[in-house]
């Protein structure tokens, strides 16, 4: 088992898209619980990888795995503007669930240039498809761009890279 789902939200934690692959875990409550850790959590305490129990507190790296059954493990990684986060509440293989965060991100700039909270409004469609395409019952499948092309036959609205028009 590896994902029960995967949300993209801005950084404050404001949820622009999500998919709950496996219905077993709140999606709702988890992205509120996403948003409570980035405005709760000091900086230097933050970690690409934390532990909600049961009860929704956070879990201290060395209090994990002494909490009983329940909670729920994030993942996430950021990116510009964006968090792309993992959920799971089964004890899965986290180093996977990273890995593919991080070849999504790859994947959404391959097919819109670049990844942030416009291209995501803009391609929301298209994103949809390739989560579908790319995780299957929360496990990852293909992530090559070339492969996914013969089944999303749609093109992404594709940004400019216009860094040199964006005012200051």
């Amino acid at each position: 088992m590896v994902a029960s789902a995967i949300f993209i939200t801005d950084l404050t934690g404001k949820p622009l898209i999500s998919r709950n692959y496996r219905g077993d875990i709140p999606l709702t409550s988890s992205i509120e619980t996403f948003a409570r850790y980035l405005i709760e959590v000091e900086e230097d305490v933050k970690t690409p990888v934390f532990h909600v129990d049961s009860a929704g507190e956070f879990v201290g790296r060395e209090d994990v795995g002494c909490t009983g059954v329940g909670g729920e493990a994030f993942v996430y990684v950021q990116h510009n503007n964006l968090y792309l986060c993992g959920v799971t509440c089964k004890n899965s293989n986290i180093a996977l669930i990273l890995t593919y965060l991080y070849q999504l991100t790859a994947l959404f700039q391959d097919y819109f240039t670049t990844l942030n909270e416009e291209s995501i409004r803009d391609n929301f469609v298209i994103i949809y498809e390739l989560l579908d395409e790319t995780m299957d019952h929360g496990l990852p499948q293909s992530l090559d761009s070339t492969i996914l092309r013969q089944f999303i036959t749609q093109e992404g609205n594709r940004m400019a890279d216009d860094s040199k028009n964006k005012p200051p």
